[in-house]
């Protein structure tokens, strides 16, 4: 790790000077620092051709201070959970877009774009989909109903979709997912091809977690891209998920992997990152994470085809690491009270701002 926690230390005290004086370090999108305006961290991004974005999900959207800070630092969003199945088709052919248009409104309100998640995964599924056996020929036309149902709704209002989540394990094998089991792994071309029919001008992506090194699963995603790609399928990109923990290491390959699919003609993106850490949070903990979030910016700023960032939500206050990983969290780059940690102004300095 260089060796910046001063550095940072200094940014946050800085920080703090600028918000007592009155300046806002979260402005609106339009900000303009010649009327002593900070730019936010999607303006920043901005000036690389890049977006900054978060997640967030529906129960948050009550709270009103956590709503404006999500409106006015990011340019795009994700829903954590309103798109996946479970809340789109909770029965079959019976489609609710409930959780996702209030997400889409309001990214509309704030003129942000959003990202799609996610067509198909083996988790959050609806009852009816899991507690049966299907015939290949069955499965396959409830997949391609579910797909195109969803891709339709949302044509021209998403840029991106997360088409299939999560296919392979960490070995490098295919899932046994109920679509891998049922209908064998042409599923993922089938969801690619289908989601192009419903919306040929939205980007396609495959999504996974622990694919940003080099390394068995990522080479999965290479050879599956690879081969897709030969058979002219739809795929646009590859959305590598940057859940990172502290206890086992930076992956030191991530631009490499980036850079090796941009060779295949892809765009990249780190969908949905955090870095948690064992608590309780140290001084110097922080400082390390700070530096994490500022190497990953900074790798995907060295790669033209990584097109953007997006926080899986932005504060540990509504972070999903506690309930999933018992003693671990502070894992966002703002705290349970809103307040900017290290991390934030690590992700300022490695976007060019101050």
């Amino acid at each position: 790790m260089r060796k910046t926690a001063p550095r940072l230390r200094f940014a946050g005290a800085l920080a703090a000077v600028l918000m007592l004086g009155g300046i806002a370090t979260g402005p609106t999108a339009q900000a303009d620092e010649r009327h002593g305006k900070e730019p936010t961290l999607a303006d920043l991004a901005q000036r690389h051709g890049r977006y900054f974005g978060s997640a967030t999900d529906n129960p948050e959207l009550v709270d009103e201070p956590y709503k404006a800070l999500l409106g006015s630092e990011f340019d795009q969003i994700t829903p954590g959970n309103g798109m996946k199945w479970y809340a789109t088709e909770p029965q079959q052919g019976v489609f609710d877009f409930s959780q996702g248009d209030e997400i889409v409104n309001l990214a509309r309100a704030n003129r942000q774009k959003v990202r799609g998640h996610t067509l198909v995964w083996h988790s959050q599924l609806p009852g009816w989909l899991t507690e049966r056996e299907w015939t290949a020929p069955e499965l396959r036309a409830v997949l391609k109903k579910h797909v195109q149902a969803e891709v339709r709704h949302y044509r021209g209002k998403v840029f991106a979709w997360d088409v299939v989540n999560e296919a392979f394990n960490e070995d490098g094998t295919y899932r046994e997912s109920v679509f891998y089991k049922t209908l064998g792994p042409g599923y993922i071309a089938d969801a690619l091809r289908w989601a192009h029919q419903a919306d040929p001008r939205v980007k396609l992506y495959l999504n996974d977690y622990n694919i940003e090194a080099v390394g068995p699963k990522s080479d999965a995603y290479y050879k599956l891209a690879k081969e897709l790609k030969a058979k002219g399928v739809p795929l646009h990109g590859i959305g590598l998920q940057a859940h990172l923990a502290l206890q086992y290491g930076y992956p030191t390959t991530l631009e490499d992997n980036l850079r090796r699919f941009s060779r295949l003609g892809l765009d990249t993106s780190l969908t949905e990152v955090d870095i948690r850490m064992q608590l309780p949070a140290t001084e110097e903990k922080l400082a390390q994470q700070a530096e994490w979030y500022r190497d990953l910016t900074e790798a995907c700023l060295a790669v033209r085809r990584c097109v953007g960032i997006t926080l899986w939500d932005y504060t540990d206050k509504y972070s999903w690491i506690p309930a999933f990983f018992p003693g671990e969290g502070a894992a966002l780059p703002w705290d349970e009270q809103l307040a900017p940690k290290p991390a934030y102004f690590a992700l300022r300095e490695a976007l060019g701002g101050r």
